[in-house]
């Protein structure tokens, strides 16, 4: 495959920002974007609308904190530049406020394994991270432990982090936690679901390697 180039790395960028509020997982410019590149990463400007943005809009972040563009970086810059700092197999960090995702998130309830699908986020649950204010180094430490050794995760009273290889994987994965948080949500409708056990989850995680578009 050929490796993406500079500014096809900021059209899709903004291609999956388009999409992510075409398809409802996030409204207005409360989510952000990154793609890993040369010795930093890729991000979307602060508070500008998605439908304005144009290549030349994306903010390049090196991953010692140096900015190189006309906008500010997101609001979020910090735990995109840790993430991918510390998460050295991931290439893009997806960040939204998906409506299933943040009533789980605000009653910080994380996603237990009433699904086999919980598995392609690395785990038997999708954690949540513990509140921190936005844009902050407390929140991107918390973040990063809720994503150890897994490859989404929630923020209480906030929102979804999702990480893949590539920026496609990162965007499905969203989309399959947000899927999940529905499904939760519409269980504790009805009751208290029932839970895969342990050994079933292993069975899963044991098999489900390279399903679909998992990172």
């Amino acid at each position: 495959m050929t490796e993406m180039t500079e500014q096809d790395k900021r059209r899709a960028i903004i291609d999956a920002c388009l999409s992510m509020n075409r398809t409802g997982l996030n409204s207005g410019t409360s989510g952000n974007i990154s793609i890993r590149h040369g010795d930093g990463l890729l991000l979307t400007p602060t508070a500008i609308p998605y439908e304005r943005l144009t290549p030349e809009d994306i903010v390049f972040l090196g991953m010692d904190g140096r900015v190189e563009g006309r906008h500010n970086p997101s609001s979020e810059w910090r735990f995109h530049r840790d993430i991918l700092a510390a998460r050295p197999e991931a290439g893009a960090v997806v960040h939204a406020h998906a409506p299933f995702c943040t009533v789980l998130a605000i009653m910080n309830r994380p996603i237990p394994p009433i699904h086999y699908m919980v598995a392609v986020a690395g785990g038997s649950d999708i954690r949540v991270a513990p509140y921190a204010l936005y844009g902050t180094e407390e929140l991107s430490r918390n973040a990063l432990a809720a994503l150890e050794g897994r490859t989404a995760c929630l923020l209480e009273h906030h929102g979804l982090i999702a990480i893949g290889t590539t920026l496609d994987k990162a965007m499905w994965l969203a989309h399959e936690v947000e899927a999940l948080a529905r499904q939760y949500h519409g269980c504790l409708a009805l009751g208290t679901p029932r839970e895969l056990s342990p050994a079933q989850m292993d069975e899963v995680m044991a098999k489900i390697s390279g399903y679909g578009h998992q990172g």
